[in-house]
């Protein structure tokens, strides 16, 4: 899917070797615990699920690994972790897995993460952390991510996405039907990202529009590459392009043109 950055507002923290994990968080996968693995002492754990960890080898089915937290390591089943792509796409966790993650003390509403789903191969699933319930316990709302044929993606028909990354982004700016909006991946210890105070993605807050005074020009014309200054999200801009384009299509024995 290629690397799709979230970009935080916060100050970082002095980190050891922050250059050296900076890069790999770049350039490849973060390897997450999914299970407390036991240490010599049956009263602690040498590593806890949701840290991040370094493969020192990897036969296959049973890797060593080591905490970026604490420096400990264990040889453990390679299955007790998952890949993570882009902060949030995990790779190979169940449905009760990422309940498991996301319900993490550390984890707030709004916390989310992406994973194949476990019904239908082709298709994704979120993730996300809702508001917690009348006990005060934290609760987690799964949606599908459908896939179409030329590999667009939506939640709601409404609206589709050429990308996974364009789908986060557009929920990140508004719930649009979801349980709440996007707030931060699903946190991960030891990785760059949680070396900050916070760190909440960038929320883009675009002016409220009267459509009635909005033209074809004003959706469309051209602005920085990062869309900060659009006034629609470029998901639902694709949408709106899609929209014309038929019922122009189905229109042009009526003569009737789309301007408002």
């Amino acid at each position: 899917m290629g690397n799709c950055p979230i970009k935080f507002r916060s100050n970082m923290a002095t980190l050891e070797n922050t250059t050296d994990l900076a890069m790999s968080e770049n350039n490849g996968p973060i390897i997450v615990s999914l299970y407390d693995i036991p240490s010599q002492s049956p009263l602690e754990s040498s590593i806890h699920m949701g840290e991040r960890l370094t493969v020192l080898s990897d036969d296959g089915e049973f890797c060593m690994v080591r905490s970026t937290i604490t420096g400990n390591e264990s040889y453990i089943p390679s299955n007790y972790t998952a890949k993570v792509i882009n902060r949030w796409q995990y790779e190979g966790i169940s449905r009760s897995k990422a309940e498991e993650l996301l319900l993490l003390p550390f984890n707030h509403t709004g916390a989310f993460l992406v994973r194949k789903s476990q019904t239908n191969p082709d298709s994704y699933s979120l993730s996300v952390r809702g508001r917690s319930d009348s006990l005060n316990l934290g609760t987690v709302k799964h949606y599908r991510i459908c896939r179409l044929q030329n590999d667009w993606f939506y939640i709601s028909p409404s609206i589709t996405f050429n990308s996974l990354c364009q789908l986060v982004d557009h929920y990140s700016e508004s719930a649009d039907g979801l349980c709440c909006s996007l707030r931060e991946p699903c946190i991960i210890h030891g990785s760059i990202s949680t070396s900050m105070t916070r760190p909440y993605p960038k929320a883009i807050r675009r002016p409220t529009l009267n459509w009635k005074d909005v033209d074809r020009s004003m959706i469309f014309r051209k602005t920085r590459a990062d869309s900060e200054d659009s006034l629609v999200s470029e998901g639902l801009r694709e949408a709106i392009r899609s929209y014309i384009y038929m019922t122009e299509a189905g229109c042009q024995d009526c003569g009737t043109r789309w301007n408002t």
